[in-house]
């Protein structure tokens, strides 16, 4: 089993006022069009279109596709069916439990899912099932933070910041069946 080696750094809390650098890039893929934002020069962000929780144009700072090169080229490789594991640095703002989750989500293998309930239980709090779901879905870098990989604990696929149809499809690609075989847009 291969596991992704994506580490989620952890926001520095500033005791000063720190100038903080933002670029984001669009490409298009399989599945529309994709906002890539980075902070200092890491991803931070990967929203789709009509994405709940997605912050406004005018937060993602300049248009720059410089730090992006090899955010591109993997998700170029993983949309293709050549790649099941990301190996990118992330600066993800959250908080330290949406952090933990978030790295929680990085250990579903790709083709696999797991129930909210799983999750929680492999954070050692198995009565968090509903906090774990809040977290899932403030999710700032969807499919490389797979958090499509999560269904409800009867196995019906319950909400993605990045719409139903999405997720259906995103599983579909990574389990091989209808959908998969896309081909890379970019």
């Amino acid at each position: 089993m291969t596991t992704t080696t994506t580490t989620i750094t952890p926001t520095p809390t500033p005791t000063s006022p720190v100038s903080v650098t933002k670029q984001h890039t669009v490409l298009d893929s399989p599945y529309g069009p994709l906002t890539l934002v980075a902070t200092d020069g890491v991803l931070s962000a990967l929203y789709m279109t009509d994405q709940r929780h997605r912050p406004p144009q005018e937060t993602f700072g300049i248009p720059d596709p410089e730090p992006f090169g090899e955010t591109i080229q993997q998700l170029t490789e993983y949309f293709a069916g050549e790649r099941t594991t990301f190996d990118l640095p992330l600066n993800l703002a959250g908080t330290p439990f949406q952090r933990t989750v978030w790295a929680e989500l990085l250990k579903i293998p790709y083709g696999e899912t797991r129930t909210y309930g799983e999750l929680a239980e492999g954070l050692g709090k198995p009565g968090a099932s509903r906090a774990v779901g809040l977290a899932n879905g403030k999710n700032p870098v969807g499919i490389i933070v797979p958090c499509h990989r999560v269904i409800g604990a009867s196995g019906s696929l319950t909400g993605y910041g990045g719409g139903l149809d999405r997720k259906q499809r995103l599983l579909a690609f990574e389990s091989g069946g209808a959908g998969g075989g896309v081909q890379a847009l970019f």
